[in-house]
């Protein structure tokens, strides 16, 4: 009986060591400041779902000696420190457009209803590729 344990342990500590030294990236997880920042950008507005691939715009400075330069966020500032979002300034209005990393770990998010609620970002998740397009025939 003693040994029969001690073999479902080795067992449990190889799966362990062996998912340790994998060689997929680990996936990255975004702080609860960072998620509630991404599901209000993310969420309806104005009567119109926002596109992951179009990034969250920004705001400009209209003077001073940043004048023209974007206004980050205190969240949008650290997700760009982590590489989990970069700054696109080739469109008139400056965007933060979510890096692979940063789309693995929304990915992520989404695929968690604790994280984000389905029904409420259904469209986020059929963009990202979790749920199936509802709206097309199969026939």
């Amino acid at each position: 009986m003693v040994g029969r344990g001690l073999s479902k342990f080795v067992r449990k500590r190889a799966i362990l060591l062996a998912m340790r030294t994998s060689n997929a990236p680990p996936v990255t997880e975004f702080t609860a400041s960072e998620r509630a920042y991404i599901r209000s950008e993310l969420d309806m507005f104005f009567s119109t779902f926002p596109r992951v691939a179009d990034g969250f715009q920004l705001r400009t400075w209209r003077g001073g000696p940043q004048k023209g330069e974007p206004k980050l966020p205190p969240t949008g500032k650290v997700l760009l420190e982590r590489g989990l979002m970069r700054l696109d300034t080739t469109l008139h209005f400056p965007r933060l457009v979510f890096s692979d990393t940063g789309l693995a770990a929304l990915r992520a998010m989404m695929a968690d209803p604790r994280a984000a609620n389905p029904t409420k970002f259904a469209h986020v998740r059929r963009e990202l590729g979790i749920d199936p397009d509802i709206g097309t025939d199969a026939t």
